[in-house]
């Protein structure tokens, strides 16, 4: 059983204590909870046997015989980071020139506001942005509100094209025409091998 605090970052579980009959070692379950780990506990006799865990034999530990550390999230890091767009081909060689003075690769989201695709997939590539806020900075062009001599020299076909770019060149891309979680792995895979 789990039940939330009053802050929702505090979780209780119910916490059981298993003695084993012969060995007498001390094993504690949690119920799988991810968020609360269990720091110190009082150990007792056994009461009664539970068939399901061979023969171990169990206790319900009280709550003032157990401490239970909080899941705080580390706030210090953005969860999502918005992507700047490119305006036109002069904006693309002045960005260029800034990762190539840092070392620094860039990943540029090719997308339109009618794509559905891409408009599905932009807010995962912000929250991808957040894992990669130092690394790598995200960008994106909006394929029907720039010059199409910035499209050609991209060499867009389709969208959503997804492509990184390193030491002023294009290295690598990806072309989202699948689900999005899955466009979201190919790129992941592709930022590692270039960051």
């Amino acid at each position: 059983m789990s039940t939330l605090g009053v802050n929702s970052h505090i979780l209780y579980r119910e916490v059981y204590q298993y003695h084993h009959i012969d060995q007498h070692q001390q094993q504690l379950w949690s119920g799988g909870g991810a968020g609360c780990s269990l720091l110190q506990t009082t150990s007792g006799c056994c009461n009664w046997f539970d068939s399901r865990n061979n023969g171990r034999c169990c206790k319900r530990i009280s709550k003032r015989d157990l401490r239970v550390e909080a899941f705080w999230p580390d706030i210090t890091r953005p969860t999502a980071v918005d992507m700047e767009p490119i305006n036109d081909s002069e904006h693309l060689d002045q960005i260029l020139l800034q990762a190539q003075e840092v070392s620094q690769p860039i990943l540029i989201d090719w997308m339109a506001a009618w794509c559905r695709k891409c408009i599905y997939l932009k807010p995962k590539l912000e929250k991808l942005a957040a894992e990669y806020d130092t690394k790598i900075k995200f960008y994106f062009v909006d394929v029907n509100k720039v010059p199409q001599s910035l499209v050609k020299r991209g060499n867009i076909s389709k969208m959503p094209t997804i492509q990184l770019w390193k030491d002023g060149e294009m290295k690598a891309e990806v072309i989202g025409g699948h689900k999005a979680w899955l466009v979201i792995e190919e790129v992941r895979e592709m930022i590692q091998k270039f960051v």
